[in-house]
């Protein structure tokens, strides 16, 4: 699917060839959605055919190669700068749902500046560029693409911090269920987040070395404002870093944790079955011995219960033992 933007600003073209007074906050913006290619559009392009690939690639003259790796599941993050056209490809978080349950991914999102006009790729609908064709974004203009690619990657890390906080607040809820009773569910979606964490932190870091590369490199016009904006994502990519080392370590040791209290409860378990085995043991083992075809020195009336009184008395004493060693606790 192809989508195509471009932000419309009241007094804009009283603002003059100066960026800062264009992206003043107090401007009233328009995300108006158009049905061609204009200039100084954003093309979005979400899970597309091969036909509309051909269509964009043709129009914008972009490289097919730039087009196709964002869409490739496995693509590492990077950012590359052939032809007058500079591709950034970075980590994004998206939610998934697996058995009625949630669980944490990433996907590329690919972002390629040509002349005139930025584009936007991605395998599956993108919650963080809808934040910007839906208006929720206010400070941003399309004509402005480098300080529009800041503004998703600042939002980008910023929903990787928003993520972070759900995975911890959903690993205290598993916790605290995990007290009450030990079940293989609650285990299960605390592996899975553990999982996520492991994602979250590997595309974080790649995230990383593209923002390092892109404050070192040229390729695009920076004003001020802008490298602030850069610096700032980077804080913030380095805060994401940190918490879900943070969270992901400390999941690591409750996962830990319980796989102990587990083991450890399955030992007293054993060690009161053992237990009790051997003191039922003790009445077949008495009652075998009187039931020989042999003579016994007990024959009477009360032959009987003077065997089940030896049986329970040396049950008795072996029951003492064991609850004198803690064999029952």
């Amino acid at each position: 699917m192809i989508e195509i933007y471009k932000t419309l600003a009241d007094a804009e073209a009283a603002s003059g060839p100066g960026e800062q007074r264009v992206l003043d906050e107090n401007i009233k913006r328009d995300v108006v959605r158009l049905d061609d290619f204009q200039e100084h559009a954003w093309v979005n392009l979400i899970n597309p055919t091969e036909e509309e690939l051909q269509r964009v690639s043709s129009k914008l003259d972009i490289e097919m190669d730039f087009l196709r790796a964002a869409l490739d599941e496995e693509e590492r993050a990077r950012i590359e700068s052939e032809n007058g056209q500079t591709f950034i490809i970075v980590d994004t978080p998206v939610i998934e749902t697996e058995e009625r349950a949630i669980t944490y991914s990433t996907v590329p999102l690919g972002i390629i500046l040509v002349k005139h006009y930025i584009v936007t790729i991605c395998l599956r609908g993108n919650s963080i560029l809808e934040d910007f064709s839906g208006g929720v974004v206010k400070s941003f203009l399309t004509q402005y693409r480098t300080r529009f690619v800041l503004q998703i990657l600042y939002r980008n890390s910023t929903r990787f911090l928003q993520y972070l906080k759900h995975i911890d607040k959903l690993s205290n809820k598993f916790e605290m269920a995990l007290h009450r009773s030990m079940r293989n569910k609650e285990l299960i979606q605390m592996l899975k987040l553990e999982r996520s964490l492991v994602y979250f932190t590997t595309s974080l870091r790649s995230n990383e070395g593209v923002l390092e590369k892109l404050n070192r490199l040229g390729c695009m016009k920076k004003y001020p404002e802008d490298v602030d904006l850069l610096e700032d994502v980077i804080i913030e990519n380095k805060q994401a870093i940190e918490m879900a080392n943070i969270y992901s370590n400390i999941l690591s040791g409750t996962m830990d944790a319980f796989a102990s209290l587990i083991s450890n409860n399955l030992n007293i378990v054993m060690k009161v079955l053992t237990s009790v085995t051997i003191v039922l043991a003790i009445p077949t083992m008495v009652s075998s011995f009187f039931g020989m075809n042999v003579v016994i020195p007990v024959e009477g009336p009360f032959s009987f219960v003077i065997v089940v009184g030896l049986s329970l008395a040396l049950c008795g004493i072996a029951a003492f033992i064991l609850w004198k060693k803690k064999m029952f606790r």
